[in-house]
Parts: C-alpha cells; structure tokens; sequence
C-alpha cells in the first residue's frame, strides 16, 4: 500500500528544486498534493507531472508571505481533497551575505518568506488538521540553521528559527495529534545551490568548496532527501514530534564548512 494514501498535502514552493521532488514523491505514494508557488507555469508542470502519473494533484498560484494567499492556497486544496492533512512549508529565499553585506529590505524579505511563510501556512492549516483528527506539518530547514555558514548570515537566521518554531508547535498542539518537525538538509543539487554559486565571484570554486567539504566528496541529491519527508508525513511517525532531522551526508559530523 502506498505509505501516503488518504493524505492531503500542501507544499509550499512546490514548483521546482526539493519541493517539487517532494510533490511528486507524495504524489507518488498516493497523496493528493496542491502544488503552491509563485511560479504558475512551473507549478502547472510539476501537478501535471502528477496528473500524468496517475497522482492526484493541483496547482496553486501565489506568494507564501501574503496572508490571503495562502488562506485561498488551503481552501483550494481542501474543496479539490478535502481537509490538508499534511503541511510542507518548503518555500525559501536565499541571499548570500553577512550581516554587514545584507541590507535591511534584503532580511526582511528573506525572513517574510522563510518564516512568516511558516507562521501563515501552519496556522492556516491547524483547523483542518483539527477536522481530520491529527496531521504532520513539516518545516524545511537547513543545516545553516544547525551550525551556521559563512555567508549566509540571513538565511541562517531564518532557518534557525524554524526548528525553535517546530518544538514550540509541537508541544502546544501535541494533544490534538498534530505533530510538527524540521527537516535540515545539507547542501543539495538543486536550483537554490546553482543560483547561490553562479552568484559567487568564482562559481567553480565555490561548487567545489561544497563538493570538498561532504565527507563522500560530493553534494547530495534530492532524490537522497524525499524520503524523509514520506517518513514524517506518514503513519510510520506517529509518535515524532519535535525533531528536526539533520540530512547532510555526515557533513556536520566531519564538521567542515566551505571555505567561500
């Protein structure tokens, strides 16, 4: 049986890099997943790369860190499967700075997105967690939140704040069977890694800062960290609440950071 069948998931930033890996490996395992992103086309893509497969899914149009936005991205999602069950809040800038080099429209934006974005999401979605009788919301962080990086003073913060967030949601909502938990990646092949190092001065250099520094001498994929998204989201984690998952391929543990 798939592990996700009967589940209802939103995912926020859906349309590309690790939110639409974990969109089509929901739908995959049987959930009915809204697509949600800013990018319409790219998320009408990604839910008819679901469709194609046999999933059930549809796209919603519209930006994390506007309150209405993601009110409409719930309610659709719950007219088209009924109630969300599940809740990714994936969606995520990355500005590249220290604090000295990030300007104050820069952390406000990076923060409205990264945590506003999770305030917004989970408290739209509590009382439909409430109607189905329990759920998993799901926060992306990062390894940055964990142990910092050189340079991404912003991103760092914000990630960080999203695993204190995931333990004080779990215990105020632990007895209504919703569970809450982090998930912090290390660095990754995806869009957001590109864009970050094609920014950088010398972009073959930083890729290989990356590549160095993972005990295996490469980055990982996002095919490597779906899975644990499938783990949380389904009846295999009942009694996982609180945690944040770190899924670095053994990164932190060597305790290297790229030198940028």
């Amino acid at each position: 049986m798939p592990a996700l069948k009967d589940q209802v998931a939103l995912i926020t930033g859906a349309a590309r890099g690790i939110g639409r890996g974990i969109a089509l490996r929901f739908g995959a395992e049987g959930a009915a997943v809204g697509v949600f992103d800013r990018n319409r086309t790219e998320a009408e893509a990604a839910a008819g790369e679901i469709l194609s497969a046999g999933g059930r899914a549809i796209a919603i149009h519209g930006d994390v860190a506007d309150a209405g936005d993601v009110r409409h991205a719930i309610e659709e999602t719950g007219r088209a499967f009924g109630p969300a069950t599940v809740l990714v809040h994936n969606a995520a800038i990355l500005p590249a700075g220290t604090i000295e080099e990030t300007s104050e429209d820069a952390w406000d934006q990076v923060f409205a997105v990264n945590v506003k974005g999770a305030y917004l999401a989970a408290r739209e979605v509590l009382p439909c967690m409430r109607k189905a009788g329990g759920g998993s919301i799901i926060f992306m962080s990062s390894i940055t939140g964990v142990n910092g990086f050189p340079g991404m003073a912003a991103y760092s913060s914000t990630k960080g704040a999203l695993i204190s967030l995931a333990r004080a949601m779990a215990i105020d909502y632990a007895r209504e069977r919703i569970r809450v938990n982090c998930v912090s990646p290390g660095t990754v092949d995806s869009p957001m890694l590109r864009d970050f190092v094609a920014a950088q001065p010398d972009p073959q250099r930083t890729r290989q800062a990356f590549d160095q520094v993972q005990p295996r001498g490469r980055v990982g994929t996002i095919e490597e960290i779906v899975g644990v998204f499938v783990f949380l989201a389904s009846a295999e984690s009942t009694f996982v609440s609180g945690a944040n998952f770190i899924v670095d391929g053994g990164m932190s543990i060597k305790g290297d950071q790229p030198r940028l």
